[in-house]
C-alpha cells in the first residue's frame, strides 16, 4: 500500500496563534484523497520574525528540523521572508518552499504591478532585497507598511481596518493591481480585504500550498 504524502509546514516563530492563523488557512486544502498536511511551529523561534535578528536566528533550527524529519514529501517554511530557505533547500531531496517567494510567483499571474502590505518599516529593507534578488522589483508598484507586529495581525481587532487602509494606498496612489499579504497571519483577512479593494489579494500561505501540492501530487 502507497504512504500518504505528507507536507510539513512550519512556523519559524513560536507563537501558536500565528500556527493556528495557519493551520486555519490551509484547511481548504485538506481533502480525501490528498497529501496531509501538518502544521507546527518553531519552539526555538522568536514570538515574531519581524527583524534581520529575528529571520537570521531561525536558519539552524529549521535545518535542524528539516534534517530530523522522516516520510515528509514537502516542506512549507511559514513566514514572509523566507528565513533559512535556502540552507534546507540544501538539505533534502524533497521541495522546499518559501511563502514569500511563492507569493510573489502567484501575484505575477494576476496582474501586471504588485504592491505588498508589510508589518514595519524594519521589514522593508529586507523584503526589497529579497524582490531584488528574484529579479521582481521592477513589476512592485510599493511596499507599504502596516507598523503592527506579527502577533497583532493575527489576532489585532483593528488589523483588517489598518490593512484595508493602507491596501487603498497601494492601489489608488501606487497603482498596485494586485496586493501581496506580507504576514502568514494575515490569512484570515484574504477574503474580505479583497472585497474592500476590488483587486486580487494573494495569501502567501495558500499560494505556497498550491504550490507543494502540485508538487507532491505531480509524483504519484
Amino acid at each position: 500500500m502507497l504512504r500518504r504524502r505528507r507536507i510539513l509546514v512550519i512556523n519559524p516563530n513560536s507563537n501558536p496563534a500565528v500556527t493556528a492563523a495557519i493551520d486555519a488557512a490551509v484547511d481548504p486544502f485538506r481533502f480525501a484523497e490528498g497529501p496531509e498536511i501538518v502544521c507546527t511551529t518553531l519552539r526555538e523561534g522568536p514570538w515574531g520574525v519581524e527583524t534581520q535578528k529575528d529571520a537570521d536566528s531561525v536558519t539552524m533550527p529549521l535545518r535542524q528540523l528539516v534534517d530530523g524529519a522522516e516520510d515528509v514529501d514537502a516542506f512549507v517554511i511559514a513566514c514572509y521572508s523566507d528565513p533559512g530557505l535556502h540552507v534546507c533547500r540544501e538539505g533534502t531531496g524533497s521541495p522546499v518552499f518559501g511563502i514569500g517567494e511563492c507569493a510573489i510567483a502567484a501575484a505575477l499571474t494576476r496582474g501586471e504591478r504588485f504592491g505588498v502590505l508589510g508589518l514595519s518599516a524594519r521589514s522593508l529593507g529586507r523584503q526589497l532585497r529579497s524582490l531584488r534578488q528574484m529579479g521582481t522589483i521592477s513589476r512592485l508598484a510599493a511596499e507599504r507598511a502596516l507598523d503592527m507586529s506579527v502577533a497583532e495581525t493575527a489576532s489585532g481587532e483593528r488589523t483588517l481596518e489598518r490593512m484595508t487602509e493602507v491596501g487603498r494606498i497601494l492601489v489608488q496612489e501606487d497603482g498596485a493591481d494586485v496586493v501581496v499579504m506580507g504576514c502568514a497571519g494575515m490569512a484570515r483577512h484574504r477574503a474580505p480585504l479583497e472585497e474592500a479593494l476590488g483587486v486580487p489579494v494573494i495569501d502567501p500561505i495558500r499560494a505556497a500550498i498550491s504550490m507543494a501540492i502540485g508538487a507532491v501530487q505531480a509524483d504519484c
